[in-house]
């Protein structure tokens, strides 16, 4: 049998470090124990007893959950449960000239299907000044060179983001702009759709939120066509 065939029904055995193992048992005890972000933790000697390892495997388990942003060390107060930052280590990572071809590909994916949801909270949250600023964006579009077009769709969508009032959400366009802004520039042609901007500007207007998410889907259509070509990104 060859070996590719072998990998198929036999699994690879896990070969964890013992940090690794702490790191799973702090975890575990997090949870099982209900702590909630600001509870102090108990000292690393403490920890380092009661699981029978040496301090130093204790600290790179705790080192680990710091730089995820799990725990953190206050002053008198020693360690404590911290609230992570879910997007923090995203942040310093989505760059696109470090994130090879098929990864960048998959994340230009997940901004499409976020804009595809987002008609529930810009029709809740719009306001009449919302309203302005994107006509406003909106119609600074015609005959605008392929540079100027791309900081315009950057900014139109941005204020799309910045309407549903969800800054997880608006945050994470921002992380995403390199990203957009790469893919946008290896087109051979501008990419439009057959809603524009100044569509969907007018559907948010007069329109409902399935009328937004049928007009968003065309607006981002050949987007999606050319992710089902073999050339990927």
């Amino acid at each position: 049998m060859a070996n590719n065939e072998l990998s198929k029904d036999l699994d690879p055995i896990e070969s964890f470090t013992m940090a690794d193992v702490v790191e799973l048992k702090l975890r575990e005890y997090i949870k099982r124990k209900s702590f909630k972000p600001g509870d102090s933790l108990p000292k690393e000697l403490e920890l380092a007893e009661a699981l029978g390892v040496s301090r130093n495997v204790l600290r790179e388990a705790l080192s680990r959950l710091r730089m995820l942003g799990m725990v953190e060390t206050r002053k008198r107060r020693g360690m404590v449960l911290a609230r992570p930052d879910i997007l923090g280590t995203m942040e310093r990572v989505l760059d696109p000239l470090i994130i090879d071809k098929d990864t960048l590909q998959d994340i230009f994916e997940l901004r499409l299907v976020l804009e595809m949801g987002l008609a529930e909270l810009l029709f809740s949250r719009k306001t009449e000044q919302d309203i302005k600023d994107l006509e406003a964006i909106a119609k600074k579009e015609n005959g605008a060179d392929k540079t100027f077009r791309i900081k315009n769709e950057i900014a139109f969508h941005g204020k799309l983001y910045e309407i549903t009032g969800n800054d997880t959400l608006k945050r994470f366009q921002i992380m995403l702009l390199p990203i957009f802004g790469y893919v946008v520039t290896l087109e051979d042609q501008p990419t439009r759709g057959k809603v524009t901007h100044q569509d969907l500007v007018e559907i948010l207007k007069t329109g409902t939120k399935e009328d937004f998410r049928i007009g968003m889907f065309e607006h981002l259509k050949p987007h999606f066509d050319r992710l089902t070509k073999p050339s990927g990104v």
